[in-house]
């Protein structure tokens, strides 16, 4: 992908005296108080801002935050907490300021932080018309926020349409750089590890990545389904048999590369879902009428993990068990310790997604995985192969 960088402008000094707009993804998580429980978003928008203030820019910078409704800027919707916080990390003041559309003042060396981008009227529907008015306020537009990036809204689309530049921010060129990494040019063998409850929503990432991997594997209430479309018994555990035909197709798919899909030979199973329930080993093949798959079992553990530290690439998307409670964690924790394993020999690994995110915590590979995806959304629609409005609009500036 051709992209013009912020690393770019700021390196050539084209930065200097201009006003600089930043769309960064500040979309934090607030208790009943309004206050940050947590802020690796804030963190992640730092270097962005840091490169233009260094290079002399008047800077903007502007994020959702939750689902307000266009044109009313409540209490609760307030990217208060956020300059606030922005404040600390920086060591300055950021004000924060409303109402700002139609102008911003904002001097070389300075930074505002302008309220919640999603207030304003046209934001969610990219309209044309408020993103030449945004256009206007800037000499130079960077998009910083992979997290929306699978959206097309005003400030990450039709905005980059009429700033007069348009680039990436260095957490969007990241994403893209390892994403392509991994998808696009990767070192083979490549093995993707898809989790998660439901074949349905994660259906064209397995159709996708059937086409480009060596290895792929599946956790979860996905690999139920697969378990099932080959004859498996799986009791009363969470899987969709409506989706069998699929799961077939995608098994023919692979077969057809000379790929087969390791399903697991043994699970854990219980016969209720809750963290102390009882846990118990079974071949696959004797799973009962009554039992609750919740893990795959010890021998399958062992031979992904083997086939993990046989890749090059990996890229990771959801757990293979209910790894949030402890006696069906095992599963995940191996897979996770494999892939720390593999990357630590010189494997690319790339890992995204909510709860792939919770297991790297749990697990504490966080700084053993080579990029951690900040976007979840737009990340499982690159895995899908689908192209995201914010990155093909700037691929389309760069072109000219």
């Amino acid at each position: 992908m051709s992209i013009k960088s912020l690393q770019e402008l700021a390196e050539s000094g084209q930065l200097a005296g201009r006003r600089v707009f930043i769309r960064s993804d500040l979309n934090v998580p607030l208790d009943e108080r309004g206050n940050i429980t947590e802020d690796t978003r804030i963190r992640a928008s730092l270097p962005a801002i840091q490169m233009a203030l260094k290079a002399g820019a008047a800077v903007m910078v502007t994020s959702h935050l939750g689902r307000p409704e266009e044109g009313v800027l409540k209490p609760e919707d307030s990217l208060a907490p956020v300059a606030r916080r922005l404040s600390e990390l920086l060591g300055r003041p950021v004000p924060l300021r409303a109402n700002w559309v139609d102008g911003v003042d904002v001097k070389p060396g300075e930074v505002v932080l302008l309220e919640n981008c999603r207030v304003n009227q046209g934001e969610k529907k990219n309209s044309e018309q408020l993103a030449r008015r945004l256009a206007a306020l800037c000499d130079v537009y960077v998009n910083d926020a992979f997290g929306t990036a699978h959206r097309a809204e005003a400030t990450t689309h039709a905005m980059a349409k009429f700033a007069p530049v348009a680039c990436a921010g260095p957490l969007l060129a990241a994403e893209i750089q390892a994403l392509s990494r991994a998808l696009e040019n990767p070192q083979r063998p490549l093995a993707a590890i898809v989790g998660g409850s439901k074949v349905s929503t994660k259906l064209t990432i397995l159709n996708n990545l059937a086409q480009k991997v060596d290895r792929l594997i599946v956790g979860g209430g996905i690999a139920n389904t697969f378990l099932l479309a080959q004859g498996f018994p799986i009791g009363k555990s969470l899987a969709e048999p409506e989706l069998v035909p699929e799961c077939k197709r995608i098994l023919a798919t692979l077969a057809d590369k000379g790929v087969t899909l390791p399903l697991p030979i043994d699970v854990v199973v219980a016969k209720e879902f809750k963290a102390e329930a009882t846990a118990t080993v079974r071949r696959a093949s004797d799973v009962q009428p009554d039992d609750l798959i919740l893990d795959i079992g010890p021998q399958s553990a062992l031979g992904l993990a083997h086939l993990i530290r046989e890749a090059s690439t990996i890229v990771w998307n959801g757990p293979v068990g209910v790894f949030e409670f402890d006696a069906f964690a095992e599963g995940t924790r191996q897979l996770a310790l494999a892939i720390a394993d593999a990357t630590a020999r010189g494997a690319f690994s790339i890992a995204g997604g909510g709860d792939t995110l919770a297991a790297i915590a749990k697990f504490g590979i966080g700084d053993k995985v080579s990029y951690i995806s900040t976007g979840g959304g737009a990340f499982l629609e690159f895995l899908e192969g689908k192209k995201l409005p914010a990155i093909e609009i700037l691929e389309q500036r760069a072109a000219g």
